[in-house]
């Protein structure tokens, strides 16, 4: 028995420095919000179950207990607790989210997946990067990187050995086959890259549809977003479109800055496109860290250009600040379905301990420039229309088909009829996008789309307290008139409730 008092002194040790860690976290290291939090509940006595489990946990898990990832895994339960944005982040979590919200990452810039036997293959270059310049092309096998065999690895072991800091460099042994000889042996290649900053695109797709309407695809918002959707437009400006589809399907948002950047491609300088209110301070004071976030030059697209933007359920965050915005200045006919309602704004907050790690908090609500928040309810579209998940899934196999050996059309995919593809009896239509594309061959005046198409604002964007209680009126009005009339009147139906708190999984989409 002797023998275990050693480890009974350490994980009393342990237990007192995590209620510490616990009651530090709590009360973000100041005893004067501390002391006013104690004014209503007692905090440490609160705290105190925390100690008990792991105190619990430390002398009867049936294994050797790893401290550091019970922490993390009590911060993540204390976070996710608070609603479904707020989250821990683990240090392999924060350089990855800080690499795509800058819009780069460091490595060669390679596309990599497995083919039908397992092997590792080039799916595609991503233009002007190390990889690009070097020389390696679509449909290189890579046989061993730095010498150590690829056989049995999967991609993200392979992803994992490709990337590396900047200045640095990494040597593929490529085996290149021509694919129009089945009977080729290949050619086995030694190229050495040097890695550098590789740009990771937003802007997925990029083409101009038949009869010269304009489609561009928004994966995400990062701080390349803007800068790289005005060169497009401009682009495509220049080509003569005659009308734009922007899609924001899919799209889950990102930087919120960057939803100004885009807008402001789009709107007069001085458009308000959204405000964010946080929480007020002891003295009742507006938050300090509140932004209002205002265009700051003249737009890219001409005005009175038509412009149609695609949404559906997965369209969140930044894409719903750009939806919300456009839609209130009257700049864009929003067409598809209900947005998915996150309108709440997360603050990156880096911790101490452990090292290299952060916690993701809700800090305030954004509102549109309709001065309503859309958490929890989103945004409704000005022209309602649906895609089945089943259709959704059809046409993201023929948009991935389209590419899939032909990775140069990956910003030009099949979508339908209304793209520069043969049409056959199995070809899937984007149904959204056909829409869009024949209002916008068929009415091409944006005075007279508007006058037919936009929805007074005030019906589209609503808070989810409005919307249960206009909801709450149409189901009392339904219940008082259940029976038909003498004159055959239906009921009225009922307006969109809320959407479900947690998130659906989406339809990949190349």
């Amino acid at each position: 028995m002797a023998s275990r008092n050693p480890r009974k002194k350490r994980d009393a040790l342990v237990l007192v420095l995590f209620l510490c860690v616990a009651v530090l976290v709590l009360s973000n290291g100041f005893t004067a919000r501390l002391l006013a939090q104690e004014k209503t509940v007692d905090v440490y006595r609160e705290v105190e179950p925390i100690g008990i489990v792991l105190d619990r946990i430390l002398r009867e898990y049936v294994r050797e207990v790893d401290i550091q990832k019970v922490v993390e895994g009590a911060l993540s339960g204390m976070l996710s607790s608070l609603d479904r944005n707020s989250s821990f982040i683990n240090a392999k979590e924060l350089q990855e989210m800080q690499e795509d919200t800058k819009g780069e990452f460091e490595g060669i810039g390679v596309s990599i997946r497995p083919d039908d036997e397992g092997n590792i293959i080039v799916f595609y270059p991503i233009p002007g990067s190390p990889a690009a310049a070097a020389g390696i092309k679509a449909f290189d096998r890579i046989v061993a990187i730095d010498g150590k065999p690829t056989a049995g690895m999967n991609t993200q072991q392979a992803s994992e050995l490709i990337r590396g800091p900047r200045g640095s460099k990494v040597r593929l042994t490529i085996l290149r086959k021509d694919r129009s000889n089945a009977e080729d042996p290949g050619q086995q290649l030694e190229i050495e890259v040097q890695r550098d900053k590789v740009p990771l695109e937003s802007i997925k797709e990029h083409q101009i549809l038949k009869d010269k309407v304009g489609y561009v695809r928004i994966s995400d918002f990062k701080d390349n977003t803007g800068a790289d959707l005005a060169k497009h437009l401009n682009a495509m400006v220049q080509e003569g479109i005659v009308g734009l589809v922007l899609d924001l399907r899919w799209n889950p948002g990102g930087l919120l800055t960057a939803s100004r950047d885009v807008c402001e491609l789009f709107l007069p300088k001085g458009s308000l496109v959204t405000y964010t209110r946080g929480r007020k301070d002891e003295q009742g004071r507006p938050n300090r860290d509140d932004l209002k976030l205002v265009t700051t030059r003249e737009p890219v697209v001409p005005d009175g250009l038509p412009v149609i933007v695609l949404v559906n359920r997965h369209t969140a965050s930044s894409a719903e600040i750009v939806t919300g915005a456009l839609q209130f200045h009257q700049r864009a006919i929003i067409l598809g379905e209900k947005t998915f309602g996150k309108g709440s704004v997360q603050t990156i907050i880096p911790l101490e301990r452990p090292a290299n790690t952060a916690m993701r908090l809700t800090t305030a609500l954004y509102y549109t420039p309709a001065d309503v928040t859309i958490d929890e309810q989103g945004i409704l579209p000005d022209i309602e229309l649906s895609m089945t998940p089943e259709s959704e899934e059809a046409l993201a196999k023929q948009m991935f088909a389209s590419f899939e050996n032909e990775p140069e059309n990956q910003y030009r995919q099949n979508h339908g009829r209304m793209t520069d593809y043969p049409v056959t009896d199995q070809t899937v239509d984007d149904t959204q996008l056909l829409k869009a594309w024949e209002i916008l061959r068929e009415v091409p005046v944006w005075a007279d789309l508007l006058k037919q198409y936009h929805k007074d604002v005030r019906e589209t964007q609503m808070s989810a307290e409005e919307a249960a209680r206009r909801n709450g009126q149409q189901k009392d009005g339904a219940t008082e008139s259940a029976a038909p009339s003498s004159d055959g009147d239906a009921a009225p139906e009922d307006t969109p409730a809320a959407p479900e708190t947690e998130e659906e999984e989406p339809v990949p989409i190349p």
